[in-house]
């Protein structure tokens, strides 16, 4: 199928809101993690490239297909899990999955109960395929979610914060479903979770304000931050003269204690150490105009 080519992709709302501004991306098979905070343009891109919103300008393309222009030739080799993802509470799994795949074009019945046994047994939910959905805990539903997204067997796979709300060992089945998937998928994991992107993916970009302020492999975008990071553990009531004198890029309580992290071009002496880079900081730095 070949790469996803995002190019001088704007949009902006009739409310004035510019949601993105001339993102330009090309993302290969495998796990590529979209980061920034909430309202940064995620969700629009994500919607735009799922052919569910027109930009105002720019182009998609997904190995031979104009995504734009040949919309349901996008959607046959696409899954999408979005964000707000809603389940019909009386159904069971393994019906509404059968109603989906319908919808999805999989017409012959054997094929469809194979592929829906087959999925059900993938996202581990093949002994509650009778259940009804409303009971699901809301790792179950996610991972439902996933089943219905691979029904059609996806050359690209868009999960928009996929594990907002999941508890660690929900969230640690769904990275680990995720990153089977993009053995043979284009994945897309669009999140404000740092570590669900440091844990899975090989390529990432931030966004932040619907601009595009930094691209490339979680560990050379790190080593853009390594040597210039210091952290110091002050008292809670100066914070605020630190923040003066030095460039404070990320502030947390460790053992109710604040420890703040500051970007110096030389070792700033004044009881700071010098520290390896997370992604942590470099997201905090690069979205901290927002």
């Amino acid at each position: 199928m070949g790469r996803l080519k995002i190019s001088n992709l704007s949009k902006t709302y009739d409310n004035g809101v510019r949601a993105l501004k001339t993102v330009s991306i090309e993302i290969p098979n495998g796990m590529f993690g979209l980061l920034g905070p909430n309202g940064a343009g995620k969700s629009t891109l994500m919607r735009t490239i799922a052919t569910l919103q027109d930009p105002d300008e720019g182009s998609i393309q997904l190995g031979d297909i104009n995504v734009l222009k040949q919309k349901n030739e996008l959607r046959k080799v696409l899954g999408y899990l979005p964000q707000q993802f809603g389940v019909y509470p009386k159904l069971s799994p393994e019906a509404l999955l059968n109603h989906l795949a319908v919808l999805k074009g999989i017409i012959n019945r054997n094929e469809r109960k194979e592929r829906i046994e087959s999925l059900l047994h993938r996202v581990n939910l093949y002994d509650v395929r009778k259940q009804k959905l409303g009971g699901f805990s809301g790792g179950m539903k996610q991972r439902f979610g996933i089943a219905q997204a691979l029904l059609n067997d996806p050359q690209l796979l868009i999960v928009d914060e996929p594990t907002a709300g999941l508890d660690p060992a929900e969230r640690n089945r769904f990275h680990n479903l995720l990153s089977e998937v993009g053995e043979q998928t284009i994945v897309i994991l669009s999140t404000h979770i740092v570590d669900d992107v440091k844990e899975l993916c090989s390529g990432m970009a931030i966004i932040n304000q619907g601009e595009l302020v930094i691209q490339g492999n979680p560990i050379q975008i790190m080593d853009t931050l390594q040597g210039r990071l210091y952290q110091k553990s002050i008292s809670k009531g100066q914070l605020e003269n630190y923040k003066q004198e030095y460039q404070v890029i990320n502030e947390r309580l460790y053992l109710g204690k604040p420890i703040i992290h500051i970007i110096s071009e030389s070792h700033p002496g004044d009881g700071f150490i010098p520290i390896d880079t997370s992604l942590e900081d470099v997201y905090m730095l690069q979205t901290a105009q927002s």
